[in-house]
């Protein structure tokens, strides 16, 4: 029998929220993936580049929560290691897509932002202005 057997069930994560940046706790719940995990993963994948403030705060934008749900698929769900996941995800940027991103068709509904309305470039002004004290 193969050791190595692709696990067939999809862990459903929450919807990502419409906001501009996300900490590694919020990134950790929302993919389903431990914080030390993350941290290691930025190391072995170049794509993956938080913004670090004050005191090295991690601070994630929603295309690389899109990111790291890719490559909690890629490793988890269809048993790829570190290397070939990392082979799959430069070959997408070769070839002209998102780096880590496949078709948007398979972004599930819930990932995908709301239209920009006024109350939702408040929200992400305010979170800037929060963001800016910080540093």
């Amino acid at each position: 029998m193969n050791d190595r057997l692709v696990k067939s069930e999809v862990v459903v994560l929450p919807p990502i929220p419409a906001k501009r940046y996300f900490t590694i706790g919020e990134v950790s719940e929302l993919c389903g993936v431990k914080p030390h995990v993350l941290r290691y993963w930025e190391q072995e994948f170049t794509q993956l580049k938080p913004v670090k403030r004050r005191g090295n705060r991690r601070y994630y934008q929603h295309h690389e929560v899109l990111l790291i749900r890719r490559i909690r698929e890629l490793l988890y769900e269809q048993g790829f290691t570190i290397s070939g996941a990392r082979n799959k995800l430069d070959s997408r940027a070769m070839a002209g897509g998102a780096p880590g991103l496949d078709d948007v068709n398979e972004v599930a509904p819930a990932d995908v932002a709301p239209p920009l309305d006024r109350e939702f470039i408040r929200s992400e002004l305010l979170a800037i202005i929060d963001l800016l004290k910080l540093s």
